[in-house]
């Protein structure tokens, strides 16, 4: 004769599909959430964030450095400034730099 199940394992069985859908939900969160960041900077890489135009790459004391030529907006990336002021020698640009760093 043929057991039905109880209510404790239709309840245990009900669980583990639960978790088995909540964790591949999860998962497709994920890669969509990678796949929208990715589009993101596609979109917005290289562009003026002032003005949205193509930057171009210059070089400022031997720094290259990202210029819009439409608004002229100068933009650097991490740890540019501080070359751009070693470079420059004893200029204002190292003084406001200086006043920052205290």
């Amino acid at each position: 004769m043929a057991e039905t199940p109880s209510r404790e394992e239709d309840e245990y069985f009900a669980r583990q599909e639960y978790e088995k859908l909540r964790a591949l939900a999860e998962k497709k969160k994920a890669e969509m959430a990678d796949e929208d960041a990715e589009k993101l900077k596609e979109l917005h890489w290289m562009h003026c964030p002032k003005c949205g135009h193509g930057l171009l790459t210059v070089a400022l004391h031997g720094v290259e450095v990202d210029q819009c030529p439409h608004c002229n907006g100068l933009w650097l990336d991490a740890g540019e400034l501080e070359q751009v002021t070693e470079r420059s020698g004893d200029s204002p640009l190292k003084k406001i730099l200086d006043i920052f760093k205290t």
